[in-house]
Protein backbone atom coordinates (compact mmCIF):
# COMPACT_ATOMS: atom_id res chain seq x y z
CA UNK A 1 0.00 0.00 0.00
CA UNK A 2 1.21 3.50 -0.89
CA UNK A 3 -0.35 6.43 1.00
CA UNK A 4 0.62 9.99 0.07
CA UNK A 5 -0.14 12.90 2.42
CA UNK A 6 -0.59 11.27 5.82
CA UNK A 7 -2.19 14.48 7.12
CA UNK A 8 -5.09 13.90 4.73
CA UNK A 9 -8.69 14.06 5.91
CA UNK A 10 -9.82 12.77 2.50
CA UNK A 11 -8.26 10.70 -0.25
CA UNK A 12 -8.66 8.73 -3.47
CA UNK A 13 -8.38 4.93 -3.42
CA UNK A 14 -7.24 3.16 -6.57
CA UNK A 15 -4.66 0.90 -8.11
CA UNK A 16 -2.71 3.15 -10.47
CA UNK A 17 -3.09 6.85 -9.80
CA UNK A 18 0.00 8.54 -11.24
CA UNK A 19 -2.03 10.81 -13.53
CA UNK A 20 -5.08 11.47 -11.35
CA UNK A 21 -6.41 15.03 -11.10
CA UNK A 22 -8.44 14.37 -7.96
CA UNK A 23 -6.06 16.08 -5.47
CA UNK A 24 -5.92 19.15 -7.75
CA UNK A 25 -9.72 19.33 -8.05
CA UNK A 26 -10.44 18.81 -4.36
CA UNK A 27 -7.76 21.31 -3.31
CA UNK A 28 -9.52 23.91 -5.46
CA UNK A 29 -12.92 22.97 -4.04
CA UNK A 30 -11.68 23.31 -0.47
CA UNK A 31 -10.05 26.66 -1.24
CA UNK A 32 -13.23 27.96 -2.88
CA UNK A 33 -14.91 27.63 0.53
CA UNK A 34 -11.96 28.94 2.52
CA UNK A 35 -11.05 25.50 3.87
CA UNK A 36 -7.73 23.67 4.09
CA UNK A 37 -8.80 20.03 3.93
CA UNK A 38 -5.90 17.81 2.90
CA UNK A 39 -6.52 15.25 0.15
CA UNK A 40 -4.23 12.28 -0.40
CA UNK A 41 -3.90 9.15 -2.51
CA UNK A 42 -3.93 5.48 -1.53
CA UNK A 43 -2.62 3.07 -4.15
CA UNK A 44 -2.98 -0.60 -3.35
CA UNK A 45 -3.28 -4.00 -4.94
CA UNK A 46 -6.44 -6.06 -4.54
CA UNK A 47 -4.58 -8.06 -1.89
CA UNK A 48 -3.97 -4.91 0.17
CA UNK A 49 -7.52 -3.58 0.22
CA UNK A 50 -8.29 -4.96 3.67
CA UNK A 51 -5.11 -3.41 5.05
CA UNK A 52 -5.93 -0.10 3.35
CA UNK A 53 -9.39 0.04 4.88
CA UNK A 54 -7.93 0.68 8.35
CA UNK A 55 -6.50 3.92 6.98
CA UNK A 56 -9.63 4.75 4.98
CA UNK A 57 -11.87 4.36 8.03
CA UNK A 58 -9.79 6.95 9.90
CA UNK A 59 -10.54 9.63 7.30
CA UNK A 60 -13.53 11.98 7.10
CA UNK A 61 -14.33 10.63 3.65
CA UNK A 62 -12.79 9.29 0.46
CA UNK A 63 -13.31 8.58 -3.21
CA UNK A 64 -12.84 5.27 -5.01
CA UNK A 65 -11.84 4.69 -8.61
CA UNK A 66 -11.29 1.56 -10.70
CA UNK A 67 -10.90 -1.26 -9.91
CA UNK A 68 -12.37 -0.99 -6.39
CA UNK A 69 -15.80 0.61 -6.90
CA UNK A 70 -17.48 -2.73 -6.20
CA UNK A 71 -14.83 -4.33 -3.99
CA UNK A 72 -15.21 -1.61 -1.34
CA UNK A 73 -18.90 -2.36 -0.74
CA UNK A 74 -18.52 -5.25 1.80
CA UNK A 75 -16.51 -2.92 4.06
CA UNK A 76 -19.23 -0.27 4.28
CA UNK A 77 -22.03 0.14 6.82
CA UNK A 78 -24.66 0.82 4.19
CA UNK A 79 -25.23 2.19 0.70
CA UNK A 80 -27.05 5.30 -0.40
CA UNK A 81 -29.80 4.75 -2.97
CA UNK A 82 -27.51 5.88 -5.80
CA UNK A 83 -24.86 3.26 -4.97
CA UNK A 84 -27.46 0.53 -4.46
CA UNK A 85 -28.97 1.23 -7.87
CA UNK A 86 -25.67 0.99 -9.75
CA UNK A 87 -23.95 -1.55 -7.52
CA UNK A 88 -20.89 0.68 -7.46
CA UNK A 89 -19.42 3.22 -5.03
CA UNK A 90 -17.09 6.10 -5.84
CA UNK A 91 -17.61 8.21 -2.69
CA UNK A 92 -17.74 7.28 1.01
CA UNK A 93 -18.71 9.47 3.94
CA UNK A 94 -17.40 8.48 7.37
CA UNK A 95 -19.71 10.13 9.90
CA UNK A 96 -21.63 9.23 13.05
CA UNK A 97 -19.86 5.89 13.29
CA UNK A 98 -20.98 4.82 9.83
CA UNK A 99 -19.28 4.40 6.46
CA UNK A 100 -21.92 5.24 3.83
CA UNK A 101 -21.27 4.61 0.13
CA UNK A 102 -22.54 6.88 -2.67
CA UNK A 103 -22.31 7.00 -6.44
CA UNK A 104 -21.59 10.56 -7.59
CA UNK A 105 -20.48 9.55 -11.10
CA UNK A 106 -24.13 9.75 -12.15
CA UNK A 107 -24.37 13.28 -10.72
CA UNK A 108 -21.22 14.27 -12.61
CA UNK A 109 -22.67 13.03 -15.88
CA UNK A 110 -26.13 14.55 -15.39
CA UNK A 111 -24.82 17.93 -14.30
CA UNK A 112 -22.40 18.02 -17.24
CA UNK A 113 -25.06 17.44 -19.89
CA UNK A 114 -27.52 19.72 -18.09
CA UNK A 115 -24.98 22.57 -18.10
CA UNK A 116 -25.00 22.42 -21.91
CA UNK A 117 -28.76 21.75 -22.25
CA UNK A 118 -28.10 18.42 -23.96
CA UNK A 119 -31.22 16.24 -24.33
CA UNK A 120 -31.45 12.89 -22.57
CA UNK A 121 -35.10 12.40 -23.46
CA UNK A 122 -34.64 12.19 -27.24
CA UNK A 123 -32.66 9.98 -29.64
CA UNK A 124 -29.33 9.13 -28.01
CA UNK A 125 -26.43 7.17 -29.49
CA UNK A 126 -24.14 5.72 -26.81
CA UNK A 127 -20.73 4.33 -27.77
CA UNK A 128 -19.57 1.74 -25.23
CA UNK A 129 -21.38 -0.24 -22.54
CA UNK A 130 -18.82 -1.05 -19.85
CA UNK A 131 -18.08 0.82 -16.63
CA UNK A 132 -19.22 4.41 -17.04
CA UNK A 133 -21.18 3.45 -20.18
CA UNK A 134 -23.45 1.25 -18.10
CA UNK A 135 -24.29 4.11 -15.75
CA UNK A 136 -24.90 6.50 -18.64
CA UNK A 137 -27.14 3.99 -20.44
CA UNK A 138 -29.30 3.55 -17.36
CA UNK A 139 -29.56 7.32 -16.82
CA UNK A 140 -30.57 7.84 -20.46
CA UNK A 141 -33.28 5.21 -20.11
CA UNK A 142 -34.41 6.75 -16.83
CA UNK A 143 -34.85 10.09 -18.61
CA UNK A 144 -36.88 8.59 -21.45
CA UNK A 145 -34.29 8.43 -24.21
CA UNK A 146 -34.75 6.42 -27.37
CA UNK A 147 -31.39 4.77 -26.78
CA UNK A 148 -29.06 3.04 -29.24
CA UNK A 149 -26.07 1.33 -27.62
CA UNK A 150 -23.19 0.70 -30.03
CA UNK A 151 -20.65 -1.91 -28.98
CA UNK A 152 -17.70 -3.88 -30.35
CA UNK A 153 -18.22 -7.61 -31.12
CA UNK A 154 -16.36 -8.71 -27.97
CA UNK A 155 -18.84 -6.76 -25.81
CA UNK A 156 -22.01 -8.34 -27.19
CA UNK A 157 -22.82 -10.31 -24.03
CA UNK A 158 -22.17 -7.24 -21.90
CA UNK A 159 -24.49 -5.17 -24.09
CA UNK A 160 -27.24 -7.78 -23.94
CA UNK A 161 -26.95 -7.98 -20.15
CA UNK A 162 -27.12 -4.18 -19.92
CA UNK A 163 -30.24 -4.02 -22.06
CA UNK A 164 -31.80 -6.71 -19.86
CA UNK A 165 -31.00 -4.74 -16.71
CA UNK A 166 -32.43 -1.55 -18.20
CA UNK A 167 -35.68 -3.26 -19.18
CA UNK A 168 -35.95 -4.83 -15.73
CA UNK A 169 -35.95 -1.36 -14.16
CA UNK A 170 -37.73 0.45 -16.99
CA UNK A 171 -39.96 -2.02 -18.90
CA UNK A 172 -41.10 0.62 -21.40
CA UNK A 173 -37.59 1.79 -22.29
CA UNK A 174 -36.56 1.86 -25.94
CA UNK A 175 -33.13 0.23 -26.23
CA UNK A 176 -31.52 -0.83 -29.51
CA UNK A 177 -28.19 -2.64 -29.74
CA UNK A 178 -25.87 -2.35 -32.72
CA UNK A 179 -22.23 -2.92 -33.59
CA UNK A 180 -20.13 0.24 -33.80
CA UNK A 181 -19.33 -0.72 -37.39
CA UNK A 182 -23.05 -0.78 -38.26
CA UNK A 183 -24.30 2.52 -36.78
CA UNK A 184 -26.82 4.32 -38.94
CA UNK A 185 -29.50 7.00 -38.62
CA UNK A 186 -29.56 10.44 -37.02
CA UNK A 187 -29.45 11.33 -33.31
CA UNK A 188 -30.04 14.27 -31.03
CA UNK A 189 -27.09 13.38 -28.79
CA UNK A 190 -23.97 11.25 -29.25
CA UNK A 191 -22.22 10.06 -26.08
CA UNK A 192 -18.79 8.46 -26.20
CA UNK A 193 -18.26 6.21 -23.17
CA UNK A 194 -15.44 4.24 -24.81
CA UNK A 195 -11.69 4.90 -24.43
CA UNK A 196 -11.31 5.61 -28.16
CA UNK A 197 -9.47 8.92 -28.51
CA UNK A 198 -7.97 8.92 -25.02
CA UNK A 199 -4.32 9.82 -24.34
CA UNK A 200 -1.90 8.61 -25.66
CA UNK A 201 -3.88 7.41 -28.72
CA UNK A 202 -5.27 10.88 -29.34
CA UNK A 203 -5.73 10.58 -33.11
CA UNK A 204 -8.51 7.98 -32.88
CA UNK A 205 -12.23 8.71 -33.27
CA UNK A 206 -15.01 6.28 -32.24
CA UNK A 207 -17.32 7.03 -35.20
CA UNK A 208 -16.89 8.08 -38.85
CA UNK A 209 -17.61 11.59 -40.07
CA UNK A 210 -21.01 10.74 -41.56
CA UNK A 211 -22.29 9.74 -38.11
CA UNK A 212 -21.02 12.99 -36.62
CA UNK A 213 -22.80 14.92 -39.35
CA UNK A 214 -26.06 13.17 -38.37
CA UNK A 215 -25.79 14.00 -34.63
CA UNK A 216 -26.77 17.36 -33.14
CA UNK A 217 -24.43 17.45 -30.14
CA UNK A 218 -21.84 15.35 -28.30
CA UNK A 219 -20.69 14.44 -24.80
CA UNK A 220 -17.33 12.65 -24.53
CA UNK A 221 -16.38 11.13 -21.16
CA UNK A 222 -12.67 11.44 -22.05
CA UNK A 223 -10.96 14.38 -20.35
CA UNK A 224 -7.40 13.83 -21.63
CA UNK A 225 -7.05 15.32 -24.18
CA UNK A 226 -9.37 18.19 -23.27
CA UNK A 227 -10.69 18.17 -26.82
CA UNK A 228 -10.69 14.74 -28.43
CA UNK A 229 -10.81 14.32 -32.20
CA UNK A 230 -14.53 13.61 -31.76
CA UNK A 231 -15.14 16.89 -29.91
CA UNK A 232 -13.03 18.84 -32.41
CA UNK A 233 -15.05 17.47 -35.31
CA UNK A 234 -18.32 18.54 -33.70
CA UNK A 235 -16.91 22.01 -33.04
CA UNK A 236 -15.70 22.27 -36.64
CA UNK A 237 -19.32 21.79 -37.72
CA UNK A 238 -20.51 24.47 -35.31
CA UNK A 239 -22.15 21.91 -33.02
CA UNK A 240 -22.15 21.76 -29.21
CA UNK A 241 -19.67 19.28 -27.73
CA UNK A 242 -18.16 18.87 -24.27
CA UNK A 243 -15.37 16.69 -22.89
CA UNK A 244 -15.11 14.77 -19.64
CA UNK A 245 -13.36 17.36 -17.44
CA UNK A 246 -16.74 18.80 -16.45
CA UNK A 247 -18.00 15.38 -15.35
CA UNK A 248 -14.81 14.84 -13.33
CA UNK A 249 -15.29 18.13 -11.48
CA UNK A 250 -19.04 17.81 -10.98
CA UNK A 251 -18.74 14.37 -9.34
CA UNK A 252 -16.18 15.88 -6.96
CA UNK A 253 -18.53 18.81 -6.26
CA UNK A 254 -21.21 16.32 -5.27
CA UNK A 255 -18.75 14.58 -2.93
CA UNK A 256 -18.16 17.88 -1.11
CA UNK A 257 -21.90 18.35 -0.72
CA UNK A 258 -22.01 14.93 0.94
CA UNK A 259 -18.91 15.42 3.11
CA UNK A 260 -19.25 19.04 4.19
CA UNK A 261 -22.68 20.21 3.01
CA UNK A 262 -20.83 22.72 0.81
CA UNK A 263 -22.57 24.02 -2.30
CA UNK A 264 -20.87 25.74 -5.22
CA UNK A 265 -21.92 28.44 -7.66
CA UNK A 266 -21.76 27.94 -11.42
CA UNK A 267 -18.88 30.41 -11.56
CA UNK A 268 -16.91 28.48 -8.93
CA UNK A 269 -17.44 25.16 -10.72
CA UNK A 270 -16.68 26.58 -14.17
CA UNK A 271 -13.51 28.15 -12.84
CA UNK A 272 -12.28 24.79 -11.54
CA UNK A 273 -13.23 23.03 -14.79
CA UNK A 274 -11.15 25.60 -16.69
CA UNK A 275 -8.24 25.15 -14.27
CA UNK A 276 -8.31 21.37 -14.81
CA UNK A 277 -8.44 21.77 -18.58
CA UNK A 278 -5.59 24.29 -18.56
CA UNK A 279 -3.49 21.96 -16.40
CA UNK A 280 -4.11 19.01 -18.74
CA UNK A 281 -3.17 21.10 -21.78
CA UNK A 282 0.06 22.21 -20.09
CA UNK A 283 1.08 18.78 -18.79
CA UNK A 284 0.37 16.86 -21.98
CA UNK A 285 1.22 19.41 -24.68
Amino acid sequence: MKFTNERAMYCLLGKSLSHTYSPFIHKNLFEAKGKSGDYGIIECSEYELSESYETLSSLSGYNITIPYKCDIIPYLTRLDESAEFYGAVNCVNNANGEAVGYNTDCDGFLLSVKSKNMPLDKKVLLIGCGGVGRMIAIECARHGAELTIAHIPDAEEQALALRGDILKHFPDAKVILTLTSEISGSYDLLINASPVGMYPKVDACPVPDEIIENCKCCFDVIYNPVETVLVKKFHALGKEAVGGAAMLVYQAVKAHEIWDNDFYTDDEVNGIIKAVEDSIRTEFK
